[in-house]
């Protein structure tokens, strides 16, 4: 190709009609047509009589020595085996427009393209690799001058055309042209496909991989072949790191690269979607429909291939690449103690995993004579990091760290083994000594990713023969944990996430799985407090060494808490009941409503979720909990509308006079001596924090009091200081219930849950004789429970909740001026909803994408549920201990997803 058109853009306007008619004059080809997409050249299958063909008009950038060269080359590839196109007929020179072109014909390859599969999965990943393997295998003898050619798709050029181009890109790149240039003297070189890809590459009927498309045959690095198939599968799988290997396993296989070769792969990776990314924009910009189609995915493989660590890349594609070398250990420590640093280590407790400290100087000296050493294949809490993407931190170990005495030495080490602590003679310099296994030249990291753990034990393999005893660590196995929980715990009790991480460790607003990938927990609004809070902790241990029993006993905290509850209740709402859980919470107040009034009946809401239990499940309305609930509710209960001022029936801040005016008239055709009360919650929590119309409530009350109802405000998602601007719920609509139902934020985990009523409520319900639960209010959730109250009030979290829930909430709405999926955000405080729409006119559920983005934010190291009945709202909830910190990191993850996905 010419200098000045380096990406082919200067093709003269072609029609089908046109074409067809060349094909027919001057190769008796004739049939139905389709266009086929390009980046340079115009391509038109044509479905002659004898078989399907693509006739290839060439951009006038084409020298006839390079098409030549392709066409040769498909009968060098033919004969050795690999399904691809055969030239037919003999290359001409056609005039389209005033310009003179090369055109020929090629027989199509009949097969599904990669491209177009409903999956793409490790499976495919391995058949671009073997592929490319068999190419460059194929072409290692092959020749022609018309290989030698200036394309902007060779990389050894790569830094000049993003150069030209993008500048700005090209800075990013930095990195990975330093990396590539020291290694540029040991890569050789032949002719490559150049794009063996999964557009590039069909499966016949037979199963076969048909290759296709030999427009960027040239001379370029022999490894640039596999550097573009690796780039090629970035971003189509749900492990990036897993596609890579996959790939570049299959290629070894077939072609053996060498040590340099394999490590020029990812900077070579990195500048082919530099590349990719950079001729894109040129294309785009000239109105290429084929290039404008590709440039998110191809943008998307760039920021990946960014995101992802160098070194550690570097490393993984050598240990698939080649073989590996078989190491003998044997031993050179004294005895040795592992000791636990994972996840679930008391060394950690408290966030002592984040302070800065040597693990070494935490553990107990016990005095004995073996020498404390960590653990091979640990996933070290102390390494990892808040606020970063799941699988971001590189936490998995690859070797031990011993503690020795200065001045011991050690035997000769044995080969393979890499150290740090010992001087030239093998004696202890430093507080601990470093040793690690490795099978391929070179220092290795000690700690990497969690991406891609059986690769990293294949290259630093157990190094528990140094030791004499064995210092591996178990690995975790989520997986396993899963079937096991499916086996025996009923499946209708659903967890989070498909494949869901096994968390086994809290703190403040995180949590962390077995791998030590730290979540921001923006979905949980029991963990009042944060998870571990030390306080809780301590009164929880202290309780529990005292006494916990049946709470019909007499003792002090079943009684301070109680106190402490009505103290933060409106006047008159002073009589407790100390129950489970929120479910038993609703059930017992429905019966207090039902006791006190002598009736039967109860008001509730559609689209709300109030419990589990028979009576709460029965004013449960949610068909996002229950697809049947609103054809299978019991006849002594009585649905209103909701009354959502988003979408439902009556819109808009004021929409509270006519759902009330709907009330009225469902009270008319009813008969209201059987209205025993009406249950509400004052937000609706299920439909992810939805205000009610102002006045809404105030006028619900009102009407139920008339009619001799009580008025229940069940407070277990959207009370207890969430909203920020308010302890209770009901506050924000400016009334005053007869029952309060609590649970969730009261015990921080622990079962614990509320009723609060007024004394003649109360004493009513002794109709039905006493009450009592054995463990509800027992000595531990009592003591666990005023702990809460306690650090709530010394830790201001309900002001918290306002001062960072606004800014949390004003976030969202910025986000909402940028992406139009986003239909309403709602709620207040850290109670709040992100509603996604895929028409803000219509309200049309998004529901599809709000799983989408809940698993892409899984990934983004956020923890984040739909909610509602369509399950298109974000339900964010967070400890209400959650810093603006964490909050921005929050909303630049869902930032970057909703960008991605709806892009």
């Amino acid at each position: 190709m010419h200098d000045d058109d380096p990406n082919g853009s200067a093709l003269p306007p072609i029609d089908a009609a046109t074409a067809a008619s060349i094909a027919e004059r001057d190769w008796g080809l004739r049939g139905p047509t389709r266009k086929l997409g390009s980046n340079q050249d115009y391509n038109l299958r044509i479905d002659d009589a004898r078989g399907p063909v693509v006739l290839k008009i060439a951009n006038p950038v084409w020298e006839r020595s390079a098409i030549e060269a392709q066409r040769d080359a498909l009968l060098a590839v033919a004969a050795a085996g690999i399904a691809a196109p055969a030239p037919v007929g003999d290359l001409r020179t056609v005039e389209i427009g005033g310009v003179r072109l090369l055109a020929h014909v090629v027989s199509y390859v009949v097969g599904d393209p990669l491209l177009d599969r409903a999956t793409f999965g490790i499976a495919e990943c391995r058949m671009l690799g073997e592929t490319a393997g068999r190419l460059v295998d194929a072409l290692a003898d092959y020749a022609h001058p018309g290989t030698d050619r200036d394309s902007p798709w060779d990389l050894r050029v790569a830094t000049e055309v993003i150069g030209r181009t993008d500048p700005a890109l090209l800075a990013r790149l930095a990195e990975a042209r330093a990396r590539l240039e020291a290694l540029v003297p040991d890569l050789p070189t032949q002719v490559i496909h150049g794009d063996v890809t999964d557009d590039n590459v069909v499966l016949t009927a037979a199963g076969e991989a048909a290759v296709i498309d030999f427009g960027d045959l040239a001379t370029s690095w022999r490894c640039a072949e596999l550097a573009v198939t690796v780039a090629s599968v970035l971003g189509k799988t749900s492990d990036d790191v897993a596609a890579v290997l996959a790939v570049v396993e299959a290629f070894g296989d077939r072609v053996r690269l060498s040590d340099a070769e394999l490590t020029a792969i990812w900077p070579l990776v990195v500048l082919r979607t530099g590349v990719l990314v950079a001729c894109d924009a040129e294309l785009v910009t000239a109105g290429n429909a084929y290039a404008s189609a590709r440039s998110a995915s191809e943008t998307r493989a760039l920021e990946t291939a960014l995101e992802l660590d160098a070194d550690e890349m570097a490393w993984l594609i050598r240990g698939v690449g080649q073989p590996l070398a078989e190491l003998s250990l044997r031993q050179v420590l004294p005895a040795v103690e592992p000791v636990d640093l994972g996840v679930t280590s008391e060394v950690w407790n408290d966030g002592a995993w984040l302070e800065p400290r040597p693990w070494n100087d935490r553990i107990p000296r016990s005095g004995g004579d073996r020498a404390p050493a960590s653990r091979y294949g640990e996933y070290r809490l102390d390494r990892a990091r808040v606020w970063s993407p799941a699988g971001s931190a590189t936490v998995f170990s690859l070797g031990i760290e011993v503690v020795l005495p200065r001045g011991s030495r050690l035997p000769a080490l044995p080969a393979g083994v890499v150290a740090d602590g010992l001087d030239a003679d093998n004696v202890v310099i430093a507080p601990t000594v470093w040793l690690q296994a490795c099978a391929l030249p070179g220092t290795p990291p000690r700690y990497v990713t969690a991406r891609a753990e059986e690769v990293w034990r294949r290259i630093c393999p157990d190094p528990s023969p140094l030791a004499g005893v064995e210092v591996a660590a178990p690995a975790p196995d989520p997986g396993t944990l899963l079937t096991r929980r499916d086996a025996h715990l009923a499946r209708v009790q659903e967890h989070y996430f498909d494949r869901p991480p096994q968390i086994e460790r809290g703190w403040r607003e995180f949590l962390i799985d077995t791998s030590a990938n730290v979540y921001l927990d923006v979905v949980n609004n029991v963990a009042t407090t944060g998870h571990a809070h030390p306080d809780l902790t301590r009164a929880a241990t202290r309780q529990w060494s005292l006494l916990n029993t049946n709470s019909r006993f007499h003792y002090e905290a079943h009684v301070a808490l109680s106190e402490r509850l009505a103290a933060l209740a409106p006047e008159g709402l002073d009589q407790v009941f100390l129950v489970n859980s929120g479910s038993e919470a609703v059930d017992l107040a429905l019966r207090l409503a039902m006791t006190a009034t002598g009736r039967s009946r109860i008001l509730a809401a559609r689209e709300a979720y109030h419990g589990w239990t028979l009576g709460s499940d029965a004013v449960t309305s949610s068909i996002g909990d229950n697809p049947r609930a609103l054809e299978t509710r019991p006849a002594w209960v009585e649905l209103m509308d909701a009354a959502n001022q988003v979408r439902g029936r009556h819109r808009g801040p004021g929409a509270a006079a006519a759902y009330l005016a709907d009330l009225d008239a469902q009270l008319a055709g009813l008969d209201t001596a059987e209205i025993a009360g009406v249950i509400l919650e004052p937000i609706f929590g299920n439909g992810g924090g939805v205000h009610l119309p102002e006045g809404y409530l105030a006028g619900v009350y009102r009407r139920v009091r008339a009619i001799g109802g009580v008025c229940i405000s069940d407070e277990v998602q959207v009370g207890y200081g969430r909203t920020g601007h308010h302890f209770w719920g009901f506050e924000q609509q400016h009334v005053v219930p007869d029952i309060i139902t609590i649970a969730k934020s009261m015990g921080n985990g622990q079962p614990l849950g509320a009723v609060i009523t007024t004394r003649a409520l109360a004493e009513a319900f002794s109709a039905d004789g006493s009450f009592f639960s054995s463990a509800g209010g027992s000595p531990v959730s009592s003591a666990i429970g005023l702990a809460v109250l306690d650090v709530m009030e010394r830790e201001q979290l309900q002001e918290n909740a306002r001062t960072v829930g606004d800014h949390f909430k004003a976030g969202l709405e910025r986000l909402a001026g940028k992406h139009d999926v986003i239909g309403a955000v709602h709620g207040s405080g850290l109670y709040l909803g992100v509603e996604l729409v895929t028409d803000r006119e219509s309200l049309a559920p998004a529901t599809v994408l709000a799983a989408q983005v809940c698993d892409a934010l899984l990934a983004q190291g956020c923890l984040v549920q739909p909610t509602g009945d369509r399950y298109n709202v974000l339900k964010i909830k967070p400890p209400l201990v959650i810093t603006a910190t964490s909050v921005d990191f929050a909303l630049d993850a869902l930032d970057r997803v909703l960008t991605r996905l709806t892009r």
